[in-house]
């Protein structure tokens, strides 16, 4: 499947979606509070989302029975909200789609419920500078798996470990477009980055070994040595300089 280049039209809807899942994140983020069920995060997400005149990416893709992923400590992804109960010290990954106008926005944050420990705060950290890391690179003429190495190589320097099962992905009129984006080093550099790719990136990383298990409700992904694992990304354009994050928030 060929990587789509969007008009400026496009990438104006490409926008507007991107900002409902900012302003969703913002909002979910004053939520996250020891006490409250992941249940409960996932409804008002739901209404959030819906509240902006948007659709919920997420809800029943390919039978995924939520809104709103959210994977808590040794979960990686794909997390099934329930009426587990945040608690104080929880790593909490949520990763949110929404579709405005045909076209769709993505992104994921990873928050720390009250205080938890040094190193998991370093993994949440590093997580999240290893994507602007990456996007050092997202700019048009360099190649797509510059940017993988570079979250790889950031990641690993820091002593953590990237998954590397699941990866991100083209966006557009489809949640999951080409290419796919790895964050780890390949043997190639992979496509020539042009002005008006959408790309989301989005750096998957294990506090400890990168093995992962798939649980058997098919979706949540959680590390085989049960450490936590963070998750951080964003919807980007590429332009003729430094790229432009379609879903940026204030954290």
């Amino acid at each position: 499947m060929p990587i789509t280049i969007k008009s400026d039209s496009e990438i104006e809807k490409m926008r507007l979606a991107g900002k409902v899942v900012a302003k969703t994140l913002e909002y979910l983020k004053n939520n996250i509070t020891a006490g409250v069920t992941t249940k409960y995060l996932n409804q008002i997400t739901d209404e959030f989302i819906k509240s902006q005149n948007a659709i919920p990416s997420f809800k029943n893709y390919n039978g995924y029975p939520a809104s709103v992923c959210i994977s808590i400590n040794e979960e990686v992804i794909h997390g099934i909200p329930s009426k587990r109960k945040l608690v104080d010290g929880d790593v909490v990954s949520v990763d949110i789609g929404a579709i405005l106008n045909g076209y769709h926005g993505d992104a994921a944050r990873t928050f720390i419920v009250g205080k938890t420990s040094i190193e998991n705060q370093k993994l949440v950290d590093v997580t999240q500078k290893s994507f602007f890391e990456g996007i050092k690179l997202a700019k048009a003429g360099n190649h797509l798996f510059d940017i993988s190495a570079a979250i790889q190589d950031f990641v690993e320097a820091n002593g953590f470990s990237v998954v590397k099962d699941y990866v991100g992905h083209g966006i557009g009129t489809q949640m999951h477009e080409a290419p796919e984006i790895p964050n780890y080093r390949q043997n190639r550099r992979g496509p020539k980055l042009e002005k008006g790719m959408t790309l989301a990136i989005e750096p998957m990383v294990n506090l400890g070994t990168d093995e992962i298990i798939l649980l058997d409700d098919g979706w949540t992904v959680i590390t085989a040595d049960k450490k936590c694992a963070a998750h951080y990304e964003n919807t980007i354009l590429i332009t003729d300089g430094q790229p432009e994050i379609l879903t940026a928030t204030d954290f």
